[in-house]
């Protein structure tokens, strides 16, 4: 029986799906039995079987199918889901992207970043941001996604290009934030420390700040110490905040050199995951959420 293949029904029941639903996959996206006797119905064969397998799993994990049948027709050699992709899943593979308990926004940005759909990723921020806010949009919407973008990259080694684009896009939803426009001069410096590249966070908090009138200057990803040195000698900031977002970059130097500068911010923050609180300099101020942080600099600004 195994050599002659099965039937559209067999396979619907291995699968637990309607054999209409198979039909609809045959006739828009190609995923059809392949094996054919003269005089016969056409029989899937294992490797047909394999490939509806990844289909019927990328489509439960919320998956466009168009975008879940172009991934299944990479895969003819993977064995039936019983086989094998219980440890995939285990593992941290597949292609959805996971939010935990991330409400349907998220979801949905999930689903448009993985379909590098940028008309939809940028709907839904927009639409988020003018809803609730920069701070929630960014605590219940981005940060779901960007976690789970990362953990796929972890387990898989891909999805780079969907990092990319969502980031690209977060940064022009951000950046589309009026500015205030009273005629003063930003108080507020926000910049990455030397070779951090993750300045995302820091265009949130600058979205954040214009949001409620308060302005600033972004300095953005990688800023060696000169240019900050330099920008807070020309600028005079009252505040300055630094990011870090991994050990690696958390360069306790450079908030020494601010407290040491001529010029000194009479606040000193050190944002992101990266800094050890216990290795701060005295002083230096350690925010753990967006909204923390915004209130501080907020508070200070407005005395």
């Amino acid at each position: 029986m195994a050599d002659e293949g099965l039937s559209a029904g067999a396979v619907a029941r291995r699968l637990g799906v309607a054999v209409t639903t198979l039909r609809t996959w045959h006739q828009r996206y190609g995923l059809g039995p392949s094996r054919h006797v003269p005089g016969h119905h056409r029989r899937y064969t294992p490797e047909d079987l394999s490939r509806l397998e990844v289909m019927r799993r990328l489509t439960a994990e919320g998956i466009a199918p168009a975008e879940a049948a172009r991934w299944a027709r990479y895969a003819p050699d993977l064995p039936p889901r019983s086989e094998a992709a219980p440890a995939a899943v285990r593992a941290g593979g597949g292609f959805a992207i996971p939010v935990g308990r991330a409400g349907p926004a998220a979801r949905g940005l999930a689903r448009a970043a993985i379909r590098l759909d940028v008309v939809a990723m940028r709907d839904i921020m927009t639409r988020a941001v003018a809803a609730d806010g920069v701070v929630s949009t960014w605590d219940g919407v981005l940060r779901p996604v960007l976690a789970g973008i990362g953990e796929r990259h972890m387990a898989t080694k891909r999805l780079i290009e969907v990092e990319h684009l969502f980031s690209r896009t977060a940064t022009e939803v951000f950046a589309a934030m009026p500015r205030p426009r009273n005629g003063e001069p930003p108080r507020v410096l926000l910049a990455c420390t030397d070779e951090e590249q993750h300045s995302l966070p820091l265009e949130a908090l600058a979205a954040a700040l214009a949001a409620d009138g308060v302005g600033s200057r972004l300095l953005g990803a990688r800023v060696p110490p000169t240019a900050l040195s330099d920008a807070v000698e020309r600028t005079g900031p009252d505040v300055v905040m630094l990011w870090s977002h991994a050990p690696e970059t958390a360069h306790v130097a450079q908030l020494v050199a601010l407290q040491e500068a001529p010029r000194r911010p009479v606040m000193i923050v050190a944002g992101g995951p990266g800094w050890t609180v216990d290795a701060l300099p005295a002083g230096v101020i350690a925010p753990t959420t967006l909204g923390e942080a915004l209130q501080l600099i907020e508070t200070w600004v407005r005395r």
